[in-house]
């Protein structure tokens, strides 16, 4: 197996560079491009195909949630299968909650150690989820200050599912296979196996099993009468 292959996109240069510094030392990682702005980012992943991509917030024309939000949608509609790392000096409770929700797969904060950089794109690239600490924090107490009455609200990690893990989600709860949701959704069985293993870490669930009860335990597929 290769290095893993990663695209880093930010507005600020020092940022860029400071990322690119910290993942060239590592063997098994490899920076394939560098970006100062969304449509260039885009255009790269076109031509790299990279495994990861590490994105900032803010660009001139697209906020940096717009541009995760696309890099997911070119993941459905091509072979690309790019996962994001979305990283920032200043986060809010509210951005975390719209990255989660554009499809990220990691969470850094800008003061993060090269080890924990690293760790991100190493987890990230092998499927899994990277939360800084800190923003793990913030979910944590997030999940603490909800109703603790079941069935008053959406679930919380259901929220940080994007629309096509919902729809995913859905289907699979109503027994489709693999083939079946690749087919009603136009998009390829190795995209939908993607979705399942995000599916998976993000519900904290082993197997197809248990996300078929969690999609009807969540509302998103009704009990039939």
């Amino acid at each position: 197996m290769g290095p893993i292959r990663v695209l880093i996109c930010d507005e600020v240069s020092i940022i860029r560079n400071g990322l690119q510094t910290f993942l060239e030392a590592s063997q098994d990682i490899e920076v394939v491009g560098v970006s100062d702005s969304a449509m260039s980012t885009l255009m790269l992943i076109r031509q790299h195909r990279p495994d990861v991509v590490i994105s900032g917030l803010t660009y001139r024309g697209m906020s940096g949630v717009e541009l995760i939000r696309r890099v997911v949608a070119e993941n459905d509609a091509s072979a690309s299968e790019a996962r994001c790392i979305a990283f920032s000096m200043d986060w809010d409770d509210a951005t975390i909650g719209e990255v989660l929700r554009a499809g990220v797969d990691g969470v850094l904060i800008g003061d993060s150690k090269r080890e924990e950089v690293e760790h991100a794109v190493r987890t990230v690239a092998a499927g899994g989820t990277a939360l800084s600490s800190e923003v793990a924090g913030r979910l944590v107490d997030w999940f603490r200050s909800r109703d603790p009455h079941p069935g008053t609200e959406e679930s919380p990690a259901v929220s940080t599912l994007t629309a096509r893990e919902r729809e995913v989600l859905s289907l699979v709860g109503q027994g489709m296979s693999i083939e079946e949701v690749a087919e009603r959704l136009s998009i390829r069985v190795s995209t939908i196996r993607t979705h399942l293993h995000r599916l998976r870490n993000k519900l904290c669930v082993r197997d197809r099993a248990q996300l078929v009860s969690y999609a009807y335990r969540s509302g998103l597929v009704k009990q039939s009468a």
